[in-house]
């Protein structure tokens, strides 16, 4: 366990750490110190060496209801602007972590919590899992990134159908759209999330940061950038100590079977 927080947990099983947000009475809404403690608990997680992925879900029915909207309607016009900037780094701790972020949606992902499953790597929700981003109805739009990374996951037509309706849809649906990687059972849903996650930690990690690293910058980066980036991190990974002797090790057992054929 890590860190005295109030309004989530984080348990480390073997290499992969698992963040459960813990206001299931409220489903998740995120607060100001709710926000703190995630932005927190990430940072931490990025720099801890001991930890190869990170799995988030949330307790009860609630992956996360977005922002909580009795502490948002009663901040002053500061306070707003000061929750927003919070906002912008807590998002960043989780995309631009070192570590890959599963996100296993186990109910409503809703504006900040829908903004939060845009930063995540790989995301698997089960069957009743639902996502949204209806700040429109509010009159408003997301400020935590919603419109940008939607664009950038879903494609710019299904992403201005999502935040001008403000519907809220079953992650199914965001299937054939690449953002959500599979749908499971409720009872699958955190064993296939630590699965995946166990999988991924037990590679070397700077292989697995690389590949973050370079997935990112194919997004958003130029082609000519990523190749050379793409060059320099394989180059690196070729000359380390585990890429040697996990091609000498391949190439042995290929030898191997070959002279049994």
């Amino acid at each position: 366990m890590m860190g005295a927080y109030e309004t989530l947990t984080v348990e480390i099983q073997g290499r992969v750490a698992v963040v459960t947000f813990r206001r299931a009475d409220q489903l998740n809404a995120m607060n100001r110190q709710m926000q703190g403690e995630i932005t927190e608990a990430f940072e931490a997680l990025s720099g801890d060496e001991n930890v190869g992925a990170i799995v988030v879900t949330g307790e009860g029915r609630g992956f996360m209801a977005g922002a909580d909207i009795k502490e948002y309607a009663a901040q002053t016009s500061a306070e707003f602007d000061t929750f927003q900037a919070a906002g912008t780094r807590m998002y960043a701790a989780i995309e631009d972590n070192r570590k890959p972020v599963i996100a296993a949606v186990n109910g409503f992902a809703l504006g900040g919590g829908m903004e939060l499953v845009l930063c995540c790597d790989i995301v698997i929700a089960n069957q009743y899992a639902k996502l949204g981003l209806p700040e429109i109805k509010l009159g408003l739009i997301p400020g935590g990134g919603g419109t940008q990374r939607s664009v950038a996951k879903l494609g710019r037509n299904r992403a201005n159908l999502l935040l001008m309706t403000g519907a809220i849809v079953p992650a199914s649906e965001f299937v054939d759209a690449g953002l959500v990687n599979e749908i499971v059972d409720v009872e699958r849903l955190m064993p296939r999330a630590l699965e995946l996650a166990a999988m991924i930690a037990a590679e070397p990690a700077a292989a697995i940061e690389g590949l973050k690293a370079l997935t990112a910058h194919a997004v958003s980066g130029g082609l000519a950038d990523g190749l050379a980036m793409e060059r320099n991190i394989l180059g690196g990974l070729y000359r380390s100590e585990t890429g040697q002797r996990r091609v000498k090790e391949f190439a042995e057992r290929s030898a191997v079977k070959k002279a049994g054929s």
